[in-house]
């Protein structure tokens, strides 16, 4: 798979994908690099881990998250994306579910769409990637959390995304896959789909676990959200194990050597 300027080989490699929340009021790290040397300074930093995509987000989606009007999420995550295109050589990753925001991500330079809402929420989205000729990141997301059978609706839920992206001819080698832990989900849940993880590779996609310093890791070992990266390292060895190509993380270097340590067992 291609993304940006880089080919990621996603069936011998789970690569990491770095996190640059320009936000004021995200759930680990609000506040933090919404300032550009901040953001630029962080972004130097996880490159020398070994990041392998940066991905980029302008609007907190921390359970009650207020929706951000589009012009301001523009304004946070367009002058980032030309200034981190401008210094550094990494594939630039836009987390929104907001066309409008997309598109102007990518005029600025982003190569790839992290939707989080699987082409659903906003219904020009799928039509404008198709266009742009970008791979995507579609997640799996509900507005609550009634499932019958837990992981068959999972399936089927993708499944309708899938069609979204087909139907507005995204291209098969474009389309990674996210499980969506943390999002519709109640506690069991995100638990399963991470224990379940390889049931989506029936739908024939690489696949992005996103699990890092989230709730469940909180909840599970009774920690704040800045004391979650061991908890968040094993779930990292767990999309390694069942196949992920890519984990999306806020601690790089960490995350780095434990995908680093678990292939080269695996591969003994």
């Amino acid at each position: 798979m291609r993304i940006g300027c880089r080919d990621f080989d996603i069936k011998n490699h789970t690569y990491v994908m770095g996190i640059l929340n320009v936000t004021p009021d995200s759930f680990s790290d609000g506040g933090k690099f919404n300032q550009m040397d901040q953001a630029l300074f962080h972004v130097e930093e996880m490159l020398k881990e070994g990041m392998d995509i940066l991905d980029v987000g302008g609007e907190s989606t921390r359970p009650g998250y207020t929706l951000l009007p589009e012009e301001e999420e523009i304004a946070r995550v367009v002058p980032v994306i030309e200034a981190v295109k401008a210094r550094f050589d990494v594939p630039v990753s836009l987390d929104t579910y907001k066309a409008k925001v997309a598109a102007e991500g990518i005029k600025a330079g982003a190569d790839l769409i992290n939707d989080i809402w699987g082409l659903k929420y906003d219904e020009k989205m799928a039509g404008l990637i198709a266009k742009e000729g970008l791979p995507c990141v579609l997640m799996h997301n509900r507005n609550n959390t009634d499932y019958g059978d837990f992981l068959k609706d999972v399936l089927h839920d993708l499944n309708e995304t899938i069609d979204l992206a087909k139907k507005a001819g995204i291209g098969e080698d474009k389309i990674i896959l996210d499980p969506g832990v943390g999002f519709g989900k109640t506690y069991e849940h995100n638990l399963q789909i991470i224990h379940r993880i390889e049931a989506l590779h029936t739908l024939g996609y690489p696949l992005l676990l996103g699990t890092s310093r989230k709730s469940v890791i909180g909840l599970t070992l009774d920690l704040p959200a800045s004391s979650r990266v061991e908890g968040t390292i094993v779930t990292t060895v767990f999309g390694v194990m069942k196949g992920c190509a890519f984990v999306r993380v806020h601690d790089v270097k960490e995350n780095v050597r434990a995908i680093k340590m678990t292939e080269a067992i695996m591969k003994s």
